[in-house]
C-alpha cells in the first residue's frame, strides 16, 4: 500500500517501519484485536504525511531501474538450476508481470483516499466498518470510494481481464 501510494519502495518500507514502531510504542499493551485497525490507520496518516511533505518540498523522484540493489553476488545457487515442474512458462510469467505493472500503474493513477480504501477492502480483506475506524471517515464515504476505485480500475483494466 505504501509504495504504490509513494512510487519508491525505500520511502514505503521507511513509512511502514514508523507505522511499526508507532504501533509498537503506542498501543502495544493493547489486545490482538485492535493492532490491526489501528496499525492500518497509522499508516494511513504515515502515507499521509510523507505525500504532504514531498509535495511541500517539491520533490518529485524518479528511481531508475526497478532491481533490487545489492544484488550484485554473481554467486549462483544450484538449487536454481532444478527445474521446478509447477513453474510457469516464461510467456505466462510475462503476462503476470504484464499485468501487474498495469494493475500497479492503475493503482497509482488513483486519487489517494480510493486507492487506501480499496488495498483495505480489496487486499486487506477489511470490512466497510474496520475500513471507515481506519480511515477515519462515514462506511458511506468507504463505498462511495471503493464504488468510484472499482469503476476507474475497470475502465484502465478492461483489455486485460480474463
Amino acid at each position: 500500500m505504501a509504495r504504490i501510494a509513494t512510487g519508491s519502495r525505500e520511502d514505503a518500507l521507511d513509512i511502514v517501519q514508523d507505522a511499526m514502531f508507532r504501533l509498537v510504542r503506542r498501543y502495544g499493551g493493547k489486545s490482538e484485536e485492535e493492532w490491526r485497525p489501528v496499525f492500518f490507520r497509522i499508516l494511513q496518516n504515515r502515507i499521509r504525511d510523507h505525500l504532504r511533505r514531498r509535495r511541500f518540498r517539491g520533490l518529485w523522484r524518479v528511481r531508475p531501474g526497478s532491481g533490487n540493489r545489492g544484488d550484485t553476488d554473481p554467486a549462483v545457487d544450484p538449487l536454481d538450476a532444478v527445474a521446478d515442474p509447477n513453474a510457469r512458462s516464461p510467456a505466462e510469467q510475462a503476462r503476470t508481470e504484464e499485468s501487474l505493472r498495469r494493475l500497479e500503474a492503475a493503482l497509482r493513477s488513483l486519487p489517494t483516499r480510493q486507492q487506501q480504501v480499496f488495498l483495505l477492502r480489496a487486499w486487506e480483506e477489511m470490512s466497510v466498518k474496520e475500513t471507515a475506524a481506519v480511515m477515519g471517515c462515514s462506511e458511506g464515504t468507504v463505498k462511495t470510494h471503493f464504488s468510484r476505485a472499482l469503476h476507474t480500475l475497470r475502465g484502465m483494466l478492461e483489455d486485460h481481464r480474463p
